[in-house]
C-alpha cells in the first residue's frame, strides 16, 4: 500500500511546461551542499518524522484550488504542529503523481494545488516548504513516487505538454492507473532528471521514495512490459529478476547522482515491511505476508541495505505490536530489520501507521508498545507518523502522549 490501509488513495513549470526538457537533458549545475537541519537532534540522534501526503489532498492542501496564501497557512500549521509535537522532520511528497510541488523543467504543476494539472499556484511551494521548515529547526525530506503518473488509465486527462503525452511508449495502464515503464532505460533517466532537478534548486536534507516500485500486484491484470523485456531482458534468467535489477539500477544511479548535483543531501526509501517470509527464503522474516517486496514489487529492499546504496530505510510496519493471529507483527518485523542494518551504517527509522488507532480502533497504548519495543534495539533510530491530517487529528490522544514521553 503506500501503507496497506490506504494503497487506493496512493497511487509548472510557470509557462515552462511546454519546452519541457527531454529523458537525455541534463539536471542543473550541482548546488551547494545541503546544510543539515537536525531539529536539535545531534547526528545520528533520534528521527520523529511525519508524512505530509499531498497525493489526492490526503494531507495538504486539505483541497485543490485554494488560494496561495490560504495554502501557505495550512503548511505553516502543519510545521508549527510538528514543533509543538517535538517532532524534527517532515516528509513532504512533492511529486505526488508525475507532476510537480515547484516550477520544475520537466513535468507540469501538481493537480493537488489548483485542481488543474499545469498550472501555476502563483507561489513556490517546495521552496516556501524548505525555508520554513529550516527555520523552525526541522529537517525537510522531499518525497518524490518515481513510477506513478496518475490514478486513472486515460492519458487524455493528462495536461497536453505532460511527458507521458509527449511520450506515450513510456506509459503502461494497470489497476487503473498509469504508470511508467521501469524497464525502459530512456524512462529511468528521466524520472532521475525530473527528481533530481528539484535536489539542484533546493537545500532539501533528504530525497525520500515510499514503497511503489513496479505495482502492487492486481488479481486476474498483467503488467505489460513485454516489448521492454524482449528488448532489454534476454540476458537474465527470469523476468522477475529483469525487474529486480531495473529498480536496482534506479536506486543506485539515483543515490550516486543526489551525490553529485548537491552533497549532503541524503536517501532515504519507505518500502513495504516484508522483505521475503521465512517460508519463501530462509534469509526472510517468521512472517506469512500475502505481499512480499522482493518478490511482488521486484524490489529488493534487503540488497540496497547490504550495498549501502541508500542512507536510510524507513519500513512501514503497519502492524500491532504482538501477533496475536496476524501475518506479520511489530514484535518480529523490528528486529529483523535491526539485524538487517547491523553493521551497515545504513540508519533504520520505523514507519508507524499513526492513522490505524482510528481505522482499526488499535488500543491507544498501541505506539507506546512500539517505542518501547524499538527502545531495546539500538539500531532503531526514530520513527515516522503516517500521516499529517491524523497527527493534527491526534487519536486518543497518543501523539500528545508521545510528545510528552519525547519532552522527558
Amino acid at each position: 500500500m503506500r501503507r496497506m490501509g490506504r494503497r487506493s488513495l496512493m497511487w509548472g513549470a510557470a509557462g515552462a511546461v511546454a519546452a519541457m526538457m527531454t529523458a537525455g537533458e541534463a539536471v542543473a549545475a550541482p548546488g551547494p551542499p545541503a546544510r543539515p537541519h537536525r531539529g536539535g537532534r545531534a547526528e545520528g540522534g533520534e528521527m520523529r518524522g511525519v508524512w505530509i501526503a499531498t497525493v489526492a489532498n490526503l494531507d495538504w492542501p486539505s483541497a485543490p484550488g485554494l488560494s496561495a496564501a490560504a495554502q501557505k497557512a495550512e503548511l505553516i500549521a502543519h510545521l508549527d504542529r510538528a514543533v509543538a509535537l517535538r517532532l524534527n522532520a517532515v516528509v513532504l511528497q512533492v511529486r505526488p503523481s508525475a507532476d510537480a510541488l515547484w516550477p520544475s523543467s520537466y513535468e507540469p504543476w501538481a493537480q493537488c494545488l489548483t485542481g488543474v494539472q499545469g498550472k501555476d499556484p502563483g507561489w513556490d511551494p517546495l521552496g516556501t516548504a524548505v525555508a520554513e521548515a529550516h527555520a523552525r529547526g526541522l529537517e525537510l525530506h522531499a518525497w518524490f513516487n518515481p513510477y506513478r503518473v496518475a490514478n486513472h488509465t486515460d492519458p487524455s486527462r493528462l495536461v497536453a505538454s505532460h511527458p507521458a503525452r509527449l511520450h506515450p511508449d513510456w506509459v503502461l495502464p494497470y489497476g487503473g492507473k498509469l504508470y511508467y515503464n521501469p524497464g525502459l532505460p530512456e524512462v529511468r533517466k528521466f524520472v532521475q532528471d525530473a527528481m533530481l532537478d528539484a535536489v539542484s534548486r533546493y537545500p532539501v536534507d533528504a530525497v525520500h521514495w515510499d514503497d511503489y516500485f513496479y505495482p502492487y500486484p492486481v488479481a486476474g491484470q498483467v503488467f505489460d512490459d513485454d516489448d521492454a523485456y524482449e528488448t532489454y531482458g534476454q540476458d537474465f534468467a527470469s523476468r522477475a529478476a529483469w525487474r529486480r535489477d531495473n529498480t536496482d539500477r534506479l536506486v543506485r544511479e539515483t543515490a550516486e547522482r543526489i551525490k553529485e548535483v548537491r552533497s549532503g543531501v541524503r536517501f532515504g526509501i519507505s518500502p513495504f515491511a516484508v522483505w521475503r517470509n521465512a517460508s519463501t527464503d530462509p534469509l526472510g522474516s517468521d512472517t506469512a505476508a500475502g505481499v512480499q517486496t522482493y518478490d511482488d514489487l521486484h524490489a529488493d529492499t534487503r540488497k540496497w541495505v547490504k550495498e549501502g546504496w541508500i542512507d536510510y530505510i524507513c519500513p512501514q510496519v503497519y502492524f500491532k505490536a504482538q501477533r496475536s493471529g496476524q501475518a506479520v507483527s511489530y514484535s518480529v518485523m523490528l528486529p529483523w530489520w535491526a539485524e538487517t542494518v547491523r553493521g551497515t551504517g545504513v540508519d533504520l527509522y520505523i514507519g508507524e501507521a499513526l492513522y490505524k488507532v482510528n481505522t482499526e480502533d488499535w488500543p491507544a497504548d498501541e505506539l507506546i508498545q512500539h517505542m518501547d519495543i524499538a527502545a531495546q534495539y539500538p539500531e532503531a533510530k526514530g520513527h515516522v507518523f503516517f500521516s499529517a491530517k491524523v497527527v493534527e487529528e491526534d487519536p486518543k490522544g497518543v501523539m500528545t502522549a508521545l510528545a510528552r514521553r519525547w519532552a522527558k
